[in-house]
């Protein structure tokens, strides 16, 4: 299943947190796979607290144990991490995906 992952931390935690990301990703626990990641550059939602920094990682995981073997020590460094699942969608093929949806519903 994919996942973003959005990621917010004091700005004065970027170097321990860059440590550890770095350690997390680069010996990722099976069952996760790290596909990008990018850091808003702006602020990129509202109310979001000065020196704030988010960054967004999309995620393929098996399990919530993958994902909280890697995300764990990001959180005891201080990060806030939603872990949000994702579908992923064809271009031009969501009117069928959704049509298939709507038919296992109704």
């Amino acid at each position: 299943m994919k996942f973003l992952l959005f990621s917010m931390y004091d700005a004065a935690k970027q170097a321990e947190i860059a440590q550890i990301a770095d350690k997390a990703h680069t010996s990722a626990p099976p069952g996760r796979k790290l596909l990008a990641t990018y850091v808003c550059l702006g602020m990129p939602f509202a109310n979001v607290p000065r020196n704030t920094l988010v960054s967004i990682s999309v995620v393929e995981a098996e399990s919530a144990e993958a994902m909280a073997a890697a995300t764990y020590p990001l959180t005891l460094a201080g990060a806030t991490i939603w872990h949000v699942p994702v579908m992923e969608l064809p271009a031009g093929g969501v009117a069928n995906v959704e049509k298939k949806m709507r038919s296992r519903t109704g």
